[in-house]
């Protein structure tokens, strides 16, 4: 019997890629394992033609050459069912905050579907891990489950392992709780405004910069002081889901000024 309390289903998702740049590279195989309140699961794998070549050291490492891709539907092909899969459903998986999310929005941006990710909950299993433990993916594995991951770095063996030890960590942990607003809270390490959290909301719930010379400080308030900031921001190599609140924020500043001239 699972442990977790689930009001809406909570989507588990792994991804292998073309390489590691959440603004350049391509997703080439997703899994998503979703779990529904109740406890049923359905599980989906897709291979991906990324549309570019996949770099050596990725292939390395999940095993997916150019060659197995080539007649795979794009992701632009699988993203309205993806999305009709994924819809008021939390998100989770195991360094998904970092990366298999940020990347997964990403490619729903390139689609044409604006993925708000503000409107779930994101669990990240690799955080209450690294809380509680500081391992990877195989020795949590074997931590929680006393097992070892076969066919490691596939997408699909990868995502049941991590959808595993959640149920292993809610087990062995009194303090954690099943239900998913709280494993939220406990596997996020800062109030993100953005999916990759290069920008967050501070104390006073301001959005301000988390990289840079300008971190910690106000994003508005720089784009009042730096007037070519936000073009060379929405020039750079940033994920669309980040230049988006880039956007929203000097729309805020466009509006202010144009207050302060009526």
């Amino acid at each position: 019997m699972s442990l977790l309390n689930l009001e809406r289903p909570l989507a588990f998702i792994d991804l292998e890629t073309t390489g590691v740049n959440v603004g350049s590279d391509r997703i080439v195989e997703i899994a998503i394992l979703k779990v529904s309140p109740g406890g049923s699961q359905t599980m989906r794998t897709h291979r991906v033609n990324p549309e570019m070549p996949i770099s050596e050291e990725s292939i390395s490492i999940h095993g997916i050459s150019n060659e197995d891709v080539a007649n795979e539907p794009t992701f632009k092909d699988l993203a309205p069912a993806l999305f009709k899969f994924l819809f008021e459903c939390d998100l989770g998986g195991y360094n998904s905050n970092k990366f298999d999310i940020p990347m997964l929005v990403e490619e729903f941006f390139r689609a044409g579907i604006d993925f708000d990710f503000q409107e779930r909950k994101l669990v990240d299993v690799q955080n209450i891990f690294h809380k509680m433990e500081q391992r990877t993916l195989q020795a949590a594995y074997r931590f929680y489950c006393d097992k070892e991951i076969e066919n490691a770095h596939s997408a699909e063996a990868d995502i049941r392992a991590t959808y595993e030890i959640l149920e292993s960590q809610l087990e062995r942990y009194d303090n954690l709780e099943g239900n998913v607003e709280f494993l939220e809270s406990f596997s996020r390490f800062h109030n993100a405004a953005d999916i990759m959290g290069r920008v967050v909301y501070d104390e006073e719930n301001r959005i301000v910069f988390n990289f840079g010379k300008f971190k910690g400080t106000p994003v508005i308030e720089v784009f009042r002081k730096e007037a070519g900031y936000f073009g060379w921001l929405m020039n750079g190599d940033f994920p669309l889901s980040t230049k988006k609140v880039f956007r929203q924020v000097m729309d805020e500043l466009k509006a202010e000024r144009q207050k302060e001239q009526s």
